[in-house]
C-alpha cells in the first residue's frame, strides 16, 4: 500500500481502531526483530517499513489528541 493511501486510510480511522492497530504494529516489530535475532527472517527490509508505520499512527494518534 502507498504511504498517502495508507495515510488517508489512517486519518479515517478511529482512536480506539488507531491504538489496535498500533498494538499490532508492535507485536508485529517485535515478532520480526525475533525472527532476525534468530537468523529466520529473510525480508529485513520489513523491520524499517513497520517501525515507520508505528510512527505514522502515533503521529495521527497525536494529532487527534490535539484537536
Amino acid at each position: 500500500m502507498k504511504t498517502k493511501e495508507y495515510l488517508d486510510e489512517l486519518k479515517t480511522k478511529s482512536v480506539e481502531e488507531l491504538n489496535s492497530d498500533l498494538v499490532a504494529a508492535k507485536k508485529e516489530l517485535f515478532n520480526l526483530r525475533f525472527q532476525n535475532a534468530t537468523n529466520q527472517l529473510e525480508n529485513t527490509g520489513r523491520i524499517k517499513v513497520v517501525r515507520k508505520n508505528i510512527a505514522r499512527i502515533q503521529t495521527i494518534l497525536a494529532e487527534k489528541a490535539n484537536a
